[in-house]
């Protein structure tokens, strides 16, 4: 009986995360359609193949080393009791190297293939993130690099300190983090800021006084069903958050009691029921105060329903519905807020708002958690230190600055300073299509002189 639980525990597994995988991916084509539609139509083709090689770029690197690292460096390394890499045991790094058997088809495991996988579209989103705020000015091989840097090195760093069942943050710090307002949102905020500082405004962005025109999406309603599929997305991204079903005894503490449970990613309980409850009510908080404060603007309308689930996230395995749904209208005033007041103090010329969506609100929403779920244990393991306000900002700061903005700004001066960061003003004004548009309108001319010269 023992044993025909286990085999139907691990295919339940096996199959949630792969559902949860299929979900995430409409995250991606959501980010594609958004930033087309945020996109002046010289520039969509840029813009959608930009992101699209996120696909391949990061998926190989994560293959290749970026999996290895979440494994590798959960104590940072040697920050706590004095280990270094971690290479023994179950869950050492050396079970995720690309030449382990755990990562072959059929000769590892049922589980390590869709595991990987989820945490793989974490980082396509990470990227995709970046990619939105930098449109219409930015060489694509350059996007790609940091893409990889942050969807493969970076971010998995953070989240083998801050997301890992034994990272030295949790342990430490009393780190929480369940769904991600820091681990993915506030490190690509970061990043991207440290890009756009370096990067610079798009032409004409700013009046000769220094105000800021504005510069509308091309298509707003691919816009609206970009955002609308991040959101549904979203459900699988939170639902790859979770361990779907584990047994008490393989938890040391005990705190489940004696029922099988779903954890979050630090295997403390939690339930589907609960995330659905403070996911719809983190996003209506949000949708609600972006309408107010922007006056009905669509754009931000959307954006702020983004904002409030992000700024919610880290908590909402444990909030009350009434404070996913407060933390997250707060989330949604100050991006909205933030983002305004930047562009005008330091000239930062975000093209979809992603500093402030993701960045600013995931920020709050770490420091957000550190109070409302203060003195709750991080972990179910003894020993770790409990939820509490110094350690989330901390974790915040660490998160948007230190794996987010510094890495970025350097790499970004790096690229600058080689003259691979920015497309020059010619083909900007011209358009980071033209060169496609013209091959197009070549072959439309030849098609349609080969056509009238059949007729004749």
């Amino acid at each position: 009986m023992g044993d025909n639980l286990s085999a139907l525990t691990t295919v339940f597994t096996e199959f949630y995360y792969w559902v949860t995988v299929v979900f995430m991916f409409l995250i991606h084509v959501g980010f594609c359609m958004y930033e087309v539609g945020a996109s002046r139509r010289r520039n969509h083709m840029h813009t959608l193949m930009k992101n699209t090689m996120v696909i391949p770029l990061v998926t190989v690197t994560f293959f290749l080393f970026g999996w290895w690292i979440y494994w590798a460096f959960p104590n940072g390394p040697w920050i706590f009791e004095g280990k270094g890499l971690i290479t023994e045991g179950a869950y050492g790094g050396d079970n995720y190297t690309p030449w382990s058997q755990k990562m072959a088809t059929n000769l590892g495991d049922r589980l390590t293939g869709v595991f990987w996988a989820a945490f793989l579209l974490f980082s396509w989103t990470a990227a995709s993130i970046v990619s939105g705020s930098v449109i219409e000015r930015i060489r694509s091989g350059a996007f790609w690099i940091i893409a990889v840097m942050i969807g493969s090195v970076t971010w998995i760093i953070d989240a083998a300190w801050g997301w890992h069942f034994d990272g030295w943050m949790v342990k430490l710090l009393g780190y929480h983090d369940a769904y991600a307002s820091g681990v993915i949102h506030a490190i690509a905020g970061g990043t991207a800021l440290g890009v756009l500082v370096v990067l610079g405004p798009r032409l004409g962005k700013f009046r000769p006084d220094g105000t800021a025109r504005d510069i509308p999406p091309h298509n707003p309603w691919l816009v609206t069903i970009g955002l609308f599929l991040i959101f549904t997305g979203f459900w699988g991204f939170y639902a790859a958050c979770n361990v779907p079903v584990i047994s008490p005894e393989t938890i040391a503490g005990q705190i489940t009691g004696t029922t099988w449970t779903a954890t979050n990613i630090y295997l403390g309980p939690t339930t589907l029921s609960a995330i659905t409850f403070n996911f719809l009510m983190s996003l209506s908080g949000g949708l609600m105060v972006a309408y107010v404060v922007s006056k009905g603007d669509a754009f931000w309308t959307y954006s702020g329903g983004l904002a409030g689930v992000i700024a919610a996230s880290a908590g909402n395995d444990l909030y009350h519905p009434i404070q996913a749904m407060f933390a997250g209208a707060l989330g949604a005033f100050v991006a909205y807020k933030m983002h305004y007041w930047v562009e005008r103090r330091f000239k930062i010329d975000d093209a979809v708002g992603a500093v402030a969506v993701h960045g600013y609100a995931g920020f709050l929403g770490l420091v957000i958690a550190g109070f409302l779920l203060w003195g709750q244990p991080s972990s179910p393991y003894e020993g770790y230190a409990t939820i509490n306000p110094l350690g989330n900002m901390i974790g915040a700061v660490i998160m948007f600055l230190v794996l987010g903005f510094i890495p970025a700004w350097i790499m970004s001066k790096i690229l600058h300073g080689m003259n691979l960061l920015r497309v020059p003003a010619k083909v900007e004004l011209e358009g980071l299509d033209f060169s496609n548009h013209q091959a197009y309108e070549a072959a439309i001319r030849d098609v349609t002189s080969a056509e009238k010269a059949m007729v004749k």
